[in-house]
């Protein structure tokens, strides 16, 4: 199997919560990891909670997996299987004037 890389936020200063894109990308993945790299937390109690979502149709989301509550920089997988024809990332952040500096990339291995 190959596997493909894709990255689905690129790294940026983020102060709100928000969403990625959608990518039909996962249509072609078996499993994959999800690699949530943190390199930048600001403000007072700063939480930042990121949610991998499957949808069917690129429309409806769902939630498939979510990361641990982060409150500091660091770096993060979760191993993925069972993904739809869609995938994307949901990301919450909560905190005084919050900041987190991250990306969130794909490493998925393709169906032969």
């Amino acid at each position: 199997m190959a596997a493909r890389a894709i990255t689905l936020l690129p790294s940026a200063a983020r102060t709100t919560s928000g969403a990625s894109d959608g990518s039909s990308a996962a249509a072609e993945f078996r499993e994959a990891n999800v690699l949530l790299d943190i390199i930048a937390v600001s403000g007072t109690t700063p939480s930042l909670t990121v949610t991998v979502e499957t949808s069917a149709d690129g429309s409806s989301w769902f939630p498939h997996t979510a990361f641990s509550a982060k409150t500091a920089a660091g770096k993060d997988t979760q191993k993925l299987a069972n993904l739809g024809g869609y995938m994307r990332v949901s990301y919450a952040i909560s905190g005084t004037t919050p900041s987190f500096t991250f990306s969130v990339v794909v490493d998925g291995k393709r169906v032969s």
